[in-house]
């Protein structure tokens, strides 16, 4: 089979066709978690939501902690190559990429705000193999980012030497308590939506609040 039959069928009518009812079942797997304020669903509401055989889970996922699986892979990806990114950026400063990453990490969790309770879930409900395996994915390069980030910034004179493993706990509770709280809006604040504008006020705060932790300290 030479290059073009390959192309041909990788994108015949019947392959998109079951690509898009695979990226469906995701997507609507992700609304009922935004919308529910949750890390479960029940495949009878998926089927209803995505007018999809709930079968269809088995066939594309193997179950439904695959599908959970490939939907964490899916919203994951964002902030790990938005950090690959960053850290090839030779031109940017250690503090333009870090603030820059931190605004990242808000929009991320704004668009899934179940991101960090759905990791978790999944390294506790998994076999010691798997939650390896999800470490090395998806937890390790951040750490690994997070301490390159951080070395150059000392190094240049402008970040306190910082234990990057705390950072991480550091970014992560502020980008997720705040995404997965909306029951605290409801009623301590009678706000009952994430909007858009509350967002970028609360990047802002995120990013301001973070740096003037590491900035280094001007004698």
């Amino acid at each position: 089979m030479n290059e073009s039959d390959s192309q041909a069928i990788s994108t015949s009518p019947e392959a998109a066709e079951q690509q898009g009812a695979r990226e469906l079942l995701l997507e609507t797997a992700s609304q009922i978690m935004r919308e529910g304020d949750q890390v479960d669903i029940s495949l009878s509401e998926l089927s209803l939501r995505s007018g999809l055989n709930s079968a269809l889970v088995k066939y594309y996922f193997g179950n439904k902690a695959g599908m959970l699986k490939a939907l964490l892979d899916r919203d994951m990806v964002t902030i790990i190559r938005s950090v690959d990114a960053l850290l090839a950026k030779d031109a940017m400063t250690p503090e333009a990429k870090l603030r820059r990453h931190i605004g990242k990490c808000i929009d991320t969790y704004y668009a899934y705000p179940y991101l960090n309770r759905l990791l978790m879930r999944l390294v506790r409900d998994s076999d010691e193999a798997d939650a390896r395996k999800i470490a090395d994915t998806y937890l390790t390069p951040l750490g690994v980012a997070y301490e390159r980030l951080i070395r150059a910034g000392v190094e240049a004179g402008v970040f306190r030497a910082v234990d990057p493993q705390l950072f991480y706990f550091t970014l992560t509770g502020a980008a997720d308590r705040f995404f997965s709280a909306r029951l605290v809006l409801r009623h301590c604040y009678g706000q009952d939506t994430l909007t858009e504008e509350l967002r970028d006020r609360y990047r802002e705060h995120t990013v301001d609040f973070i740096m003037a932790g590491i900035l280094a300290r001007k004698s």
